[in-house]
């Protein structure tokens, strides 16, 4: 499993590996994602469904309070940032929910937009909750869904890798195997997935999911539609903040989703330590 890591060490592995500080993410991009969800596009606004209107300023306001971002409107170029100490907090509110979870036995389903970045990380949480007792859910394993590209609707699996649902391209290979990287898996902001997945809990008469724990549309739609919900999320995706701030989302933790795969482990060792479900 790893050494555990200190507060002070997770701040500093934050920090070297780019997961908070200055980070990869540019602040042209993040601005122009705050204008696009202040538009309503649904590109970025990710299944929340906000209730009222956010200005591009408000979400600014938002985000570095939040996620730290600078709140200069005037700064408009150059690399966004990430306050290590928010995703250090947001980081203890996931690992409490986690331990609730598993205090109370509840069904979860896990389900990410990053499999090549963050598969390992919440494949960890599965594995652990489900030694707790908690259903895992894999509803719909192998149906179609139709996710939104730059160039029209294309057909996908749904597919679970260790427990985590992500989509995969028709026609590619099945599913990785324990410790394989899931290369075929694809990079989605969709809602259309979790969508397609508590549909098909429901088409099977399983278990419904308490929480739903993931990043972009998995987190944001399933807050929409009533689930609690927690995940990870950029300096420039500003939904999952706004379901955080509307009530929809129970913790957004912000840092750079991007980064190496092997980065997270630390984050996951703290987790599963705080949430008292280390293996």
């Amino acid at each position: 499993m790893g050494v555990v890591p200190t507060v002070t060490a997770l701040r500093a592995h934050l920090l070297a590996a780019g997961l908070a500080g200055t980070v990869a993410t540019t602040r042209e991009q993040s601005l122009r994602r705050y204008r696009l969800f202040a538009a309503r596009d649904p590109r970025v606004l990710l299944g929340v469904g906000p209730d009222r209107d956010w200005s591009a300023g408000e979400l600014l306001a938002l985000m570095a309070g939040r996620c730290g971002v600078c709140p200069d409107p005037a700064h408009v170029a150059g690399q966004d940032r990430i306050d290590p100490d928010l995703t250090v907090s947001a980081l203890d509110a996931f690992a409490e929910r986690l331990r609730a979870a598993a205090g109370e036995g509840a069904p979860v389903l896990f389900g990410t937009g990053h499999p090549n970045r963050l598969l390992g990380f919440y494949s960890a949480m599965a594995t652990a909750l489900e030694a707790a007792g908690c259903p895992v859910l894999t509803p719909g394993q192998g149906r179609s869904v139709e996710v939104p590209t730059r160039f029209g609707a294309s057909r996908h699996r749904l597919r679970y890798v260790n427990g985590v649902a992500c989509v995969q391209r028709e026609g590619d290979r099945g599913p990785a195997q324990d410790g394989e990287a899931d290369v075929s898996g694809v990079h989605t902001h969709s809602p259309l997935p979790l969508r397609t997945a508590l549909a098909a809990a429901v088409a099977e008469g399983g278990p419904l999911p308490e929480l739903v724990v993931g990043d972009h549309g998995w987190v944001c739609a399933a807050g929409r539609l009533g689930v609690e919900s927690m995940g990870l999320a950029d300096a420039d995706d500003p939904a999952p903040f706004v379901g955080q701030a509307e009530g929809r989302v129970v913790v957004a933790v912000p840092v750079d989703d991007g980064v190496s795969a092997v980065h997270y482990g630390p984050l996951t060792r703290y987790v599963l330590n705080r949430a008292r479900l280390s293996q």
